[in-house]
C-alpha cells in the first residue's frame, strides 16, 4: 500500500472491519510479549522446583554411571536403563514443559484475545515476492523491527554478560562440591540467567506491545469512501431499498384487495376515496378498516366490491374522514362511531328492503367534524 493511500485512511475502523480481520486471524500481536511471558513462566517453574529437578538430573547421571558389564550383557539391560532415564527426564522437564505450554497458549490473550482462524493457516504466496519483501524491509514497520532487534542485542546481551561475570567464580567452585549440590546450583544459575533474559524481554515488550496496538489500528483505518461503501453495503443501496419498499407495498396491496370481499360496506365519495369497513361484534370492539385507497386504488376497491356484491355507500365526508384517521387493519376512532353505525344500520335496512321488495331507505344525513378530515377537507 502506498503512503498516499495510507494518508487517506483517516477514519477509525468499524466493528465490521475489525470482525472481518479477526476472522482472518489478523490481530494485534506482540511476539516479544508472548516470548517474555513464556520464558518467565518456565523460569519461575525452574527456580521453584530446582531442588526436585536436581534430584531427577542426579538420578539420570547415576543411571549412566551405574551401567555396568552385567547390564551390557543382560537381555533387557539397555532398555531398562533407557526407560529409567526417560522416566527421570520426564519428571525433570515435565513441569517446565507443561507450564510453558499453558503460557504459550494464554500469552496471546494479553493482546487481542484468543482466536482461532482456519484462514490464517492458508499459505500466502504473495509474501514470497522479493519486491514486496524489500518494501516491507524499508517501511516504517521494518525500521521499528530493526531497532527492536538492536535493542534486544544490547539489552539482553549486556544483561547476560553482566550476570556471567558475577557468577563465574561460583560456577568454577561447583565442581569441587557434592554432585547433588552442584547440579542444584547449576539449575539455580540457569534459572536466574533465564530470569534476567525474561525481564529484558519484558522491558522490550513494554515498548513493543503499544507499538503493535498502534500499528494494527493504523493499518485497520478506513477511508471516507470505504466507510460510505460499508454503510451502503450494511443498509442496502437506495435502489435496493426502494425496490424492497415497492415489493412490500405490492404485497400489502394484494393482501388488502383480498380482504375487500369480506367487508360489510364500502364507503366512497363519488370518484376519489374508497374505504372498506368490516364489523364483527364478537371479535371486534369497533368496526375495522380492511382496505382503503384513493383514485386508481379506490376504483379497484369499488370494482372488487362490485364483483363480490359488497354494498357501496356514497358518503364523501365519512370516506375522507376514515381515510385520514384510520390505517388499514385498525379500528375506527371513537369520534366516528355514530357515523359508521348509521351507515351499517342503513346497509342492514337496505338488504332487508331488497329482500322483501320494498323501497330503499333514505341515506342518513351525517355530521362529520371537519377536523377529522385532515388534509382532505376540499373536494377533489
Amino acid at each position: 500500500m502506498s503512503e498516499s493511500d495510507q494518508e487517506d485512511k483517516t477514519e477509525s475502523p468499524s466493528d465490521k472491519r475489525l470482525r472481518e480481520a479477526r476472522e482472518k486471524g489478523d490481530l494485534p500481536r506482540s511476539r516479544d510479549l508472548s516470548t517474555a511471558v513464556v520464558v518467565l513462566a518456565g523460569v519461575t517453574t525452574m527456580i521453584a522446583s530446582r531442588e526436585q529437578m536436581a534430584v531427577h538430573a542426579a538420578n539420570i547421571m547415576h543411571v549412566g554411571l551405574r551401567y555396568g558389564r552385567d547390564d551390557l550383557f543382560a537381555a533387557n539391560g539397555m532398555s531398562r536403563a533407557l526407560m529409567t532415564a526417560a522416566g527421570e527426564g520426564l519428571k525433570l522437564l515435565g513441569p517446565v514443559f507443561t507450564v510453558t505450554a499453558v503460557a504459550a497458549i494464554a500469552a496471546p490473550a494479553l493482546m487481542g484475545g484468543l482466536n482461532f482462524s482456519l484462514e490464517a493457516l492458508v499459505p500466502k504466496f504473495d509474501r514470497l515476492d522479493p519486491i514486496k519483501g524489500l518494501s516491507r524491509l524499508v517501511s516504517m514497520n521494518g525500521l521499528v523491527e530493526l531497532g527492536k532487534s538492536l535493542l534486544k542485542l544490547l539489552l539482553i546481551g549486556g544483561a547476560l554478560v553482566w550476570f556471567l561475570n558475577r557468577t563465574t567464580k561460583e560456577m568454577y567452585a561447583v565442581g569441587s562440591g557434592p554432585v547433588s549440590e552442584g547440579i542444584s546450583h547449576t539449575f539455580s544459575v540457569l534459572g536466574h540467567a533465564s530470569l534476567i533474559f525474561a525481564c529484558a524481554l519484558g522491558l522490550i515488550a513494554l515498548v513493543d506491545a503499544p507499538w503493535q496496538a498502534f500499528s494494527f489500528t493504523k493499518k485497520m483505518r478506513m477511508t471516507k469512501q470505504e466507510v460510505k461503501d460499508e454503510h451502503k453495503e450494511s443498509d442496502g443501496s437506495p435502489e435496493l431499498k426502494s425496490k424492497i419498499r415497492q415489493m412490500q407495498m405490492q404485497m400489502s396491496r394484494r393482501r388488502m384487495m383480498e380482504d375487500v370481499p369480506t367487508a360489510d360496506v364500502i364507503v366512497v365519495n363519488p370518484t376519489h376515496f374508497a374505504v372498506a369497513l368490516k364489523y364483527d361484534e364478537v371479535k371486534m370492539g369497533a368496526p375495522r378498516v380492511v382496505a382503503k385507497g384513493v383514485d386508481v386504488l379506490a376504483q379497484q376497491i369499488r370494482d372488487v366490491a362490485g364483483g363480490a356484491k359488497v354494498p357501496v355507500v356514497e358518503s364523501a365526508p365519512l370516506a375522507r374522514a376514515l381515510y385520514a384517521t384510520t390505517e388499514v387493519g385498525r379500528e375506527i376512532p371513537s369520534a366516528l362511531y355514530v357515523a359508521v353505525a348509521q351507515i351499517l344500520a342503513y346497509v342492514f335496512r337496505l338488504k332487508q328492503a331488497i329482500a322483501v321488495g320494498d323501497l330503499p331507505p333514505d341515506l342518513p344525513v351525517q355530521d362529520i367534524d371537519p377536523e377529522l378530515l385532515g388534509p382532505y377537507r376540499m373536494d377533489k
